[in-house]
């Protein structure tokens, strides 16, 4: 009987409720994460149309797990992570909307379990705010549903450094160790030259401080992601160093370019600029890119104070060098690109607000509370705006490659057919054709490949209104559509 009365005494409290478990504790901390990555999930939903075509390069990735169309010509700097990714629903559908609330409901998973990487670095108000902040900007609102592999490594990159931290502080953390392998296998399998630029601060300050274990297990997570792309490299590209050679090549050459200016320019809802010409957006739309390295600055100043600095340091290094490339390397822009930045810096950011509306006397912190609060307003009542421009003009351009497909049908040009010229990759995925081209960087067959396949398989080459055919297809029948006109052949018809 004493030692049941123990047990009464000393697992009820005197208000006669039970005190709460380490795990009741982690999952009432884990709330306000979860509501992040699920608003995030919905805003998706609501804002990004999951009716919206898929695009460019969405249409090489996912053909190469579909049933819909034949594989894309899949270039130098691609790798298969994404189509990995997408192969569960693209496999077996060729459902869009079906893929976008996947993705959607995937990258909402993701972003938590990123943010949930840092509980105990930093207060879960500061990660909560951090993952806000990054899931509002449009173009994290843009990626998260599509087939692109940019925000995968932006959430592989926010948990790594994550995990790199919490191994680091404990060596006993194997859950950290394995976190951080998963992290940079993610990473690797979606972009390998992006998670190596990423990572180099923390092979760095593995070595630096012979932080072996980590080490180790970020070096296994890179191999394992990049293994397959490696080893591509060398059964289809003529070996890695070839690959990397015609990676570079594709993308301008990579050298000394100032693409700062490009990327402004981006911002204004450009999803390719290439080249990257015109007027920079408004003020308001790119004010922010401004303000948020001014943030991070100061959120490293408070940590530096406050004795927590390796926190706030590391992933503001690791944005800066996965910025780097983009900034500085090659001489066009997207804004996609700069994604893992984006993520990395949200936490010296998110802290920096935080402290500012909290650390002052109460006259100047009700100022502080004012103007965050107008900021953050501001800042995504300009997100939405750019986000809803760029959802539009995109979903119009993609309808427009439809119903280039559906006139390629009424043309007799069906599965199985081939497409060569102007857009030919997406819009012979939307017509279920395999494509071609003769020249640049897709090249992957010659005329005289095209002219055997017009013997037996309806062939269409697709030229801008004021464009000339090339010389195999200026004595097929034409037809003007949508800005382009469709030279075609069908066997019945003739070559």
């Amino acid at each position: 009987m004493a030692g049941s009365a123990n047990v009464t005494l000393t697992g009820a409290r005197r208000d006669g409720r039970r005190p709460r478990s380490g795990a009741t504790r982690a999952l009432r901390a884990d709330r306000p994460l979860a509501a992040v990555a699920a608003a995030f999930t919905l805003a998706q939903l609501v804002l990004v149309r999951p009716a919206m075509g898929l695009g460019w390069d969405e249409t090489v990735y996912v053909s190469q797990v579909s049933g819909h169309a034949p594989a894309a010509f899949f270039s130098a700097p691609r790798a298969r992570g994404i189509s990995l990714l997408v192969a569960p629903v693209t496999s077996w559908s060729s459902s869009t909307p079906l893929l976008r609330g996947y993705l959607a409901v995937l990258s909402g998973l993701a972003l938590f379990l990123a943010l949930r990487a840092w509980r105990g670095l930093f207060p879960v108000r500061v990660l909560a705010l951090a993952g806000a902040l990054f899931a509002s900007l449009w173009v994290t609102l843009f990626y998260g549903p599509q087939a692109m592999p940019n925000y995968w490594v932006a959430v592989g990159a926010l948990a790594a450094v994550a995990c790199f931290l919490r191994a680091r502080a404990d060596r006993a953390d194997r859950a950290a160790l394995w976190g951080l392998a998963v992290s940079a296998a993610l990473m690797a399998w979606m972009r390998p030259t992006d998670a190596v630029w990423t990572t180099l601060p923390l092979l760095a300050a593995a070595l630096y401080r012979r932080h072996w274990r980590p080490l180790a297990a970020l070096l296994a997570g890179l191999a394992a992601g990049a293994v397959e792309w490696v080893v591509e490299a060398y059964v289809s590209y003529g070996g890695l160093a070839r690959r990397l050679s015609d990676g570079s090549d594709i993308q301008g050459g990579l050298g000394w370019h100032l693409a700062v200016a490009d990327q402004l320019r981006s911002l204004g809802g450009r999803a390719l600029c290439r080249p990257c010409t015109g007027a920079m957006p408004h003020p308001l739309v790119t004010v922010w890119w401004f303000v948020l390295p001014l943030l991070a600055l100061y959120g490293l100043a408070v940590a530096v104070r406050a004795r927590r600095t390796a926190g706030t340091l590391l992933p503001s290094v690791c944005a800066a060098t996965a910025a780097f490339p983009y900034l500085f390397l090659i001489g066009y822009a997207a804004p996609r690109f700069l994604l893992p930045a984006y993520a990395l810096l949200a936490i010296p950011v998110a802290g920096a607000l935080v402290h500012l509306v909290t650390a002052t006397g109460r006259a100047r912190r009700t100022a502080a509370v004012g103007l965050v609060t107008a900021g953050l307003v501001a800042h995504l009542t300009v997100q939405i705006a750019v986000l809803e421009h760029t959802v539009a003009r995109t979903t119009a351009a993609h309808r427009d490659w439809a119903r280039t497909a559906a006139e390629l049908h009424r043309l007799g040009v069906r599965p199985p057919c081939l497409l060569t010229g102007q857009d030919a990759i997406p819009i012979a995925f939307y017509a279920g054709c395999s494509s071609a081209a003769t020249s640049g960087h897709n090249a992957n067959t010659t005329r005289a490949g095209i002219e055997q396949a017009a013997r037996h398989t309806p062939v269409a080459t697709l030229v801008t209104a004021d464009g000339r055919p090339p010389a195999y297809a200026r004595s097929w029948p034409s037809t003007a559509f949508g800005g382009l006109r469709i030279y075609h052949v069908t066997p019945a018809a003739g070559s």
